[in-house]
C-alpha cells in the first residue's frame, strides 16, 4: 500500500507564504497610462469607456491624451478622460495545454495494471499498448479544451 503521509506544518506554512508573496505585487499595482507604451501596432485590445460602452480592435497609436484603435473597419480615437479600462489580449496556450494533457494521459495509460480479469487472454503489455495512445489522445483533448489566453488589464482610470 501507500506510505502514510505525515503532516508538515512547516512545509504548509512555507507554501502559503510563497502564495501570498506572489499575490501581493499583483494586487498592489495600479496600472497607469504609461503602461500602454508597451503596446505594439496591431495588438488586440479592448477599451471600456466610462459609460460602459466598449471597443474591441487593434491598437494603432497612443498620445498623452488619446488612444487610437482600429475597430469595425474604422479608426476610433478615444480620449483619455473617457476611458475607464484598457485590456490587452494574452497569447493562447492551447497547444502547450494539449501537449501537457497528452503526456499526462499517456502516463496514465502506460501505468495501467494489465488484464481486467484473470480469465482475460491478453497480457499487461497488450493493454498498455492500447491504453497509452488512447489516454494520450483523451488527455490532449481535455488539455486543448481548457481555458487559455484571456485579457490582461493594462490601464484603470483613477
Amino acid at each position: 500500500m501507500f506510505p502514510r503521509m505525515r503532516s508538515c506544518p512547516f512545509g504548509l506554512a512555507l507554501a502559503l507564504l510563497a502564495l501570498l508573496a506572489g499575490a501581493l505585487p499583483a494586487a498592489a499595482q495600479n496600472p497607469s497610462w504609461d503602461t500602454l507604451n508597451q503596446l505594439t501596432a496591431g495588438q488586440q485590445i479592448r477599451v471600456v469607456m466610462n459609460n460602459s460602452k466598449s471597443y474591441k480592435g487593434q491598437f494603432q497609436a497612443l498620445t498623452e491624451d488619446v488612444i487610437v484603435i482600429h475597430s469595425k473597419g474604422a479608426d476610433q480615437t478615444v480620449s483619455r478622460q473617457s476611458v475607464k479600462l484598457i485590456f490587452s489580449r494574452r497569447p493562447s496556450h492551447r497547444g502547450r495545454h494539449a501537449l501537457i494533457g497528452a503526456g499526462i494521459g499517456a502516463g496514465v495509460g502506460l501505468s495501467t495494471a494489465g488484464p481486467i480479469s484473470s480469465g482475460c487472454f491478453c497480457t499487461a503489455n497488450d493493454v498498455r499498448a492500447v491504453a497509452t495512445p488512447l489516454f494520450g489522445v483523451l488527455g490532449a483533448g481535455i488539455g486543448a479544451a481548457l481555458p487559455s489566453g484571456g485579457w490582461q488589464e493594462l490601464y484603470r482610470s483613477d
